[in-house]
């Protein structure tokens, strides 16, 4: 015998209503999907459309671990002010690694100081 499963995409919003389409957006760093019908994803975007168009566009959005410059690619003047960092903190009897992240007690002393 054979058998045909209908799925049915149901309106997020409206549960009495079939959803045509899953919208997908972000909002501080969240990704979210969302399934409407046509009406509520023309709602959901003219509501959001006065935020968007004073918004800037990101083109790529790097997947994985923590936002911020990855370690292997930090510029000179970085790695210049991290060796002033250290180099204080050694002269003020500060316990600091040679390699790594700087603690944020002695970044903060060393902000302070200067």
């Amino acid at each position: 015998m054979a058998k045909k499963v209908i799925e049915t995409l149901i309106d997020d919003v409206d549960p009495d209503t079939t959803a045509d389409e899953t919208v997908e957006f972000g909002l501080d760093g969240v990704a979210y999907e969302i399934d409407l019908s046509s009406e509520n994803a023309a709602r959901l975007r003219e509501e959001l459309d006065m935020w968007v168009s004073h918004a800037r566009k990101v083109t790529s959005r790097r997947r994985g671990g923590r936002g911020g410059t990855r370690a292997g690619s930090r510029g000179g003047a970085d790695r210049e002010h991290s060796a002033k960092v250290r180099e204080w903190a050694k002269n003020q009897g500060l316990n600091v690694s040679t390699r790594g992240r700087i603690s944020a007690e002695i970044t903060e002393a060393y902000n302070q100081a200067h």
